[in-house]
């Protein structure tokens, strides 16, 4: 029978596996916690950074409906919780893991679909939210212009088109 510290563990750590938006799987071996308190802080306001047991995270993820690979739960492992966007957290891995080389970000989650390391740094390298909005926003207004000269023109095409035909046939009936 499961002791009621474990169960309550592992109750917690499927809450927070289903309210995140994504979870970054690392390995923290050989930081200090002066350095932890550093990664914590860089990965914004919207992530938790917790230090796990493999055994009781695996059961809690599997709970949560996600299917993570056994590898990921091998040596000391830490999550990064995030609620916010996953990109700013990622980045903040990311970063702090350049600077700190025993920081190994093994895998993780983002919106149920597991992510491996490599497609986490990819994730690190996009743009946040709000930049990639204001590029399709910046994008469409630009077409939006375009359009507006083109539709513009027509009508003043067809003026200068008409003017040029009564001239014409102006010139041609003053020449009879």
């Amino acid at each position: 029978m499961a002791r009621p510290d474990k169960a309550a563990a592992v109750a917690e750590l499927t809450d927070k596996f289903r309210s995140s938006n994504a979870a970054v799987l690392t390995e923290y071996r050989g930081l200090t916690v002066a350095q932890l308190k550093t990664l914590r802080r860089s990965l914004g306001e919207n992530a938790q950074y917790a230090v796990v047991k493999n055994t009781l995270t695996k059961i809690a993820a599997k709970e949560a409906g996600i299917t993570l690979e056994d590898q990921l739960f091998a040596g000391p492992t830490a999550v990064a919780f995030v609620t916010g966007d996953p990109v700013e957290s990622a980045k903040g891995l990311r970063d702090f893991a350049k600077d700190n080389p025993n920081l190994v970000i093994k895998g993780g989650v983002l919106e149920g679909k597991a992510l491996s390391a490599d497609e986490i740094k990819k994730l690190a390298d996009l743009e946040s939210r709000e930049v990639l909005l204001a590029k399709l926003a910046g994008a469409m207004k630009g077409k939006q212009s375009q359009a507006a000269a083109l539709f513009q023109a027509l009508p003043s095409k067809l003026v200068r088109t008409v003017d040029a035909l009564r001239a014409k046939q102006a010139e041609q009936g003053g020449a009879e």
